[in-house]
């Protein structure tokens, strides 16, 4: 037995007796006005991300055609795109290592803190979203939900084994408060807000 194996039993075992139903998550009021896609943006905006509009056109990708055209490695978990590493074919999370961009599609939008979330389903590998240098993110704008608290009212959490909200590309700042981006992550998040196919 590991020593995971083991330590997770010896939880079980303890675990007292009887159902534990979480709590009831509140509703508060709204911080944030009608508008939740302009709200989106501009949170998102804020903690260092970029939003952009698809294009009419056939390129759905032509406001990240910079960060595309100048990648060697893409993943894509879309169907609107194929990148060059196939996720289906990653063994190990650190063989994504190399991967300049990284397109996923996010389950909903928070409008009231700009962040996006993904499942192990829209990830496919779950460290494409951390290890990659640039990710770009497809959100429907109808996804975009006024609050955390909508958020977490959604069957999204309870259904996946793993959930992360992303709220702009990586970034810490030292005691003099010069803020780097992707110091431990991403070094950009740009959301295309485009609807889902079918």
């Amino acid at each position: 037995m590991s020593v995971r194996e083991a330590t997770l039993a010896r939880i079980r075992r303890n675990r007292p007796a009887g159902a534990h139903p979480l709590p009831e998550v509140p509703l508060f009021a709204p911080l944030v006005g009608d508008d939740h896609v302009a709200e989106f943006g501009e949170r998102l905006k804020r903690m260092g991300g970029r939003l952009a509009e698809a294009t009419s056109g056939d390129d759905l990708f032509a406001s990240v055609r910079e960060r595309l055209d100048g990648a060697k490695v893409i993943a894509s978990a879309v169907p609107e795109f194929t990148g060059n590493r196939d996720l289906a074919a990653v063994a190990r999370p650190q063989d994504l290592a190399d991967v300049d961009v990284a397109i996923v599609r996010a389950v909903f939008g928070v409008a009231e803190t700009g962040s996006v979330l993904f499942t192990q389903a829209e990830l496919q590998v779950n460290a494409v979203a951390y290890l990659a240098q640039h990710l770009v993110v497809l959100l429907d704008p109808a996804d975009i939900l006024v609050n955390i608290q909508a958020a977490y009212r959604r069957p999204d959490f309870a259904r996946a084994d793993y959930a992360v909200l992303h709220t702009g590309p990586s970034a810490t700042a030292d005691i003099e408060g010069v803020l780097i981006h992707g110091a431990q992550g991403v070094r950009s998040l740009t959301v295309i807000l485009t609807p889902r196919r079918g």
